[in-house]
């Protein structure tokens, strides 16, 4: 296990009734890191993310955030975290359709009470930043695929939050358009100091990333033998 791990998983297990969909799984991720969690469809990949992103609860095992036990947290402050130190980007983005582009970016700000003003305005700032500014006053109904993935980037780093996960952000998109989003979010991350975890199965995606892990049938394996426990 990495001594200066920011977060980290300790043999945890997540089931769908009878049947296991990460066994007995750890990894650990140091702040700055970009890890790319690899895998086939099925594999329990997105499951193991949720699980460190604190939306699953495992089942059995521990996981663990800047020294604080995550797992035996109430919803309610698995949610508070989720909202003031992890970002989030989708496959879908999903992004909320009534609301324009400028209004879906400062929502996670306007969820954590900021100011309706200072939080469009940093909605704004970030689009200027991922070359969107012109399309604030948009529906997302509006965007191209490519567009809709820049301004989820923009709503995952808005909160300045020091973990994003990512799951299969490029898996609606084009080659082209999605090696040009993922560039954007690593890029951007690592200016901001930003921990990323993202979940694929592309190996131009995890390419990107300063380490890889692999996940087949619920298990974790490191092609580097670095900072995992088996």
């Amino acid at each position: 296990m990495i001594a200066d791990a920011l977060l980290r998983a300790e043999n945890i297990t997540r089931s769908y009734g009878n049947t296991p969909a990460v066994r007995a799984a750890s990894l650990s991720v140091t702040a700055g890191e970009v890890l790319a969690i690899m895998g086939p469809s099925g594999s329990g990949k997105s499951t193991l993310l949720h699980c460190l992103a604190g939306i699953f609860t495992p089942d059995s095992g521990e996981v663990w955030f800047d020294g604080r036990r995550m797992d035996t947290l109430d919803d309610a402050r698995r949610s508070e975290l989720r909202r003031t130190a992890f970002g989030f980007v989708f496959q879908f983005g999903q992004l909320v359709p009534e609301l324009t582009v400028t209004e879906n970016v400062a929502l996670p700000l306007l969820l954590g009470r900021a100011k309706r003003k200072d939080a469009h305005a940093r909605a704004a700032s970030w689009l200027e930043r991922l070359d969107l500014a012109k399309l604030g006053g948009r529906h997302t109904g509006e965007l191209s695929g490519g567009q809709a993935q820049r301004v989820a980037i923009a709503r995952a780093l808005v909160t300045r939050p020091r973990v994003v996960f990512a799951d299969e952000p490029t898996g609606a998109l084009d080659s082209l358009t999605g090696e040009h989003v993922m560039e954007l979010l690593v890029g951007l991350a690592r200016e901001e100091g930003v921990t990323v975890i993202v979940v694929t199965h592309d190996a131009r995606v995890a390419a990107g990333a300063d380490r890889e892990v692999v996940v087949r049938d619920g298990k974790v394996t490191d092609p580097y033998a670095t900072g995992i426990v088996r």
